[in-house]
């Protein structure tokens, strides 16, 4: 059943009676019920979307959108947005395959201004539209919607820092749902900072700014007079960094959060409103800083209660268990994440060893560049970062921990396909950009068993960075299926040799990390039509097993290359430059991803669009091999 139109119709008006107001929450509630019965079906983000309905609604009753774009950090708290711009029925495809994304896309609504997936973009795209606007002689507003958390991140002070000095017009929204101020101090500041932004306030300003060049001591005395409000509010630090300030309001209260909307709109300079929220609002098992409920897997609308585990440990819980059996033993281990305590597996560590593992909030770029230094000190510095969020921190990693070949421990979560998320948190990128640094060990477990060596590898990896990569959910490859060899540096393993005598007619599996699994299964269906192949791990991408590929190289003429990652730059291309340049009669096929961004659904849709089901890939390999007949 589509959104009722009359609530759309108060939306667009200018004015508000208090039925008007009892409708707006109305819809309120309504956009939280639709939230939880498609999230509780497909899954998603749920806490802080449900704490931001309010701000949302507020947003499209003072701005004209798009003229007055809404630019939303991460936008994972946007789903209001996407019912209120007709997406109500179609909201049922939440993050499915072809259905709407879980984050703003352009492509989706003229309304969605940016594709925002990772955190602390928002003020920096806002300073950016506010730029373009200016330079266009616009009027146009940019309306940013950043939560507190994404405030811990150095890009969104960046942006900060050259908005107070050069006072484009911009409203920011800082949805905050941590903080903690006490009733009384709230209240104060509440009066003192509407009352410094507010247009008499703002007309004492102008006046006193007139009054600065002529009479110094009443400026001295102003300046002192204001000064000693900030003290004894919330704003202190944007107004020192040039922004108005606004707040706190109840960001659950519509009519605070209209009035304060349209005096910021009304003031034309930058200016954060500063609401306070609750998150995972109108749901109670939700309610409240509960780490659980920001993402949700489908879940029991009634009692909250996933509707599916997972049976057997998933590789994130592996690496925490492992990681903090290592710890026990070694007292230089140490460990950090970046805002993902509990996605990946830190989260225990922390509560085991508070003085030895830390989370550094939205801070990959201090993350990378601390362990430098811990390395460079003695310790094992274990850095564990989801694939698609160390892409944040490249830099470091080459200026901070490349040059200076300290031996710092990137343990990638979320290595490949990680399904509804979507194109900002597929992690495909990690092997091309970490191949080109100089010195950087880089390696991947093939399953469980492999995992748990891969941790101790790294741990005893002393002279040199390293990198070991797995993926979200499970491997394709079941452990007891090939016994778990130690890792040693720059080492390959066969896993099954092929029974064919003839080498012209050998062909290779090659499978990196979770690609084994890939492999190992196509292995079985070629050999039900009598194609026999060798199957190796490589184990390693840098360094190469030169020694062994030079070999397999003389016996086996067709490779087919198995691994989670993007093609350009991926373990294909590492081993087609090694084949160049030793002069190799091979020929390589890659069947890692193909150069495009990988849209959003369950993992096994997109396998299948992506031709990577073992049927298909079984087919993509008799196709390649039948025309390799068909050239001879």
């Amino acid at each position: 059943m589509p959104l009722d139109s009359k609530y759309l119709k108060i939306l667009q008006q200018n004015e508000f009676s208090e039925e008007d107001f009892a409708s707006l929450n109305e819809l309120a509630q309504k956009i939280r019920d639709r939230i939880l019965e498609v999230v509780s079906k497909n899954g998603g983000h749920l806490s802080s979307t449900l704490g931001a309905v309010e701000l949302i609604i507020g947003m499209h009753c003072v701005f004209e959108n798009p003229k007055n774009p809404f630019i939303f950090d991460v936008s994972h708290q946007a789903y209001a947005h996407k019912l209120l711009t007709g997406r109500w029925d179609s909201f049922e495809t939440l993050r499915q395959r072809d259905g709407i994304s879980g984050f703003t896309k352009p492509s989706e609504s003229e309304q969605d201004y940016f594709i925002a997936g990772h955190s602390s973009t928002s003020i920096s795209l806002g300073v950016g539209a506010a730029k373009a606007f200016s330079l266009k002689k616009l009027d146009n507003l940019p309306v940013v919607l950043i939560g507190d958390g994404a405030m811990s991140a150095g890009l969104a002070y960046e942006a900060l820092n050259e908005l107070g000095d050069h006072k484009y017009p911009m409203v920011i929204i800082l949805n905050d749902n941590e903080m903690s101020i006490a009733e009384p101090i709230g209240a104060i500041s509440k009066y003192l900072s509407q009352a410094i932004a507010g247009k008499f306030t703002q007309n004492i300003k102008t006046k006193i700014d007139n009054i600065i060049n002529n009479m110094p001591n009443a400026t001295y005395l102003a300046k002192r007079f204001e000064e000693s409000l900030k003290l004894i509010t919330p704003g202190m630090l944007f107004e020192e960094l040039g922004l108005d300030y606004i707040g706190p309001i109840d960001g659950h209260n519509l009519k605070e959060i209209i009035k304060a909307l349209r005096l910021a709109k009304s003031i034309k300079k930058p200016i954060v409103v500063h609401a306070q929220t609750l998150k995972g609002k109108g749901y109670s098992p939700a309610e409240g800083h509960l780490e659980q409920w920001h993402g949700v897997s489908p879940f029991d609308r009634q009692n909250g209660t996933i509707l599916s585990k997972a049976n057997t440990k998933s590789p994130t819980q592996v690496f925490s268990q492992t990681l903090s059996e290592i710890a026990k033993e070694d007292s230089k281990v140490v460990g950090i994440t970046a805002a993902m305590p509990s996605g990946t597996g830190l989260d225990l560590l922390i509560k085991e060893f508070p003085d030895r593992f830390w989370d550094v909030a939205i801070a990959e770029q201090h993350a990378t560049t601390q362990a430098s230094s811990l390395a460079k000190e003695g310790f094992k510095p274990f850095v564990v970062i989801y694939s698609t969020f160390l892409q944040r921190a490249f830099d470091q990693i080459i200026h901070d921990v490349g040059i200076m070949q300290t031996p710092v421990k990137f343990a990638i979560d979320r290595a490949g396909i990680v399904g509804e998320d979507g194109e900002t948190h597929q992690g495909v990128f990690d092997i091309a950009y970490l191949n080109m640094i100089p010195h950087f060990v880089i390696f991947a477990p093939r399953d469980q068993a492999t995992l748990k060596l891969a941790v101790r590898f790294a741990n005893d990896l002393l002279d040199a960075p390293c990198a070991f990569r797995y993926p979200r959910k499970s491997f394709k490859l079941a452990e007891e299926i090939f016994p778990a060899t130690p890792f040693k540096r720059g080492k390959l393993e066969i896993l099954k040799e092929s029974a064919e005598q003839n080498p012209k007619n050998k062909i290779l599996l090659l499978g990196f990390g979770n690609g084994v699994g890939r492999a190992y299964s196509c292995m079985l269906e070629l050999e039900k039509q009598g194609i026999l192949c060798t199957l190796a791990d490589l184990r390693f991408v840098k360094p190469l097993d030169l020694e062994s590929l030079m070999q397999l190289a003389q016996t086996h003429s067709r490779w087919f290359v198995f691994s989670d990652s993007a093609k350009i730059g991926g373990v294909g291309h590492i081993l087609s430059a090694f084949a160049q340049e030793h002069h190799l009669a091979i020929s390589i096929d890659s069947f890692e991803f193909e150069d495009a961004f990988i849209p959003h659904g369950k993992v096994e849709a997109i396998e299948e669009q992506l031709e990577l089901t073992t049927q298909q890939l079984t087919q993509r390999i008799l196709r390649n091999l039948q025309g390799d007949l068909c050239d001879h």
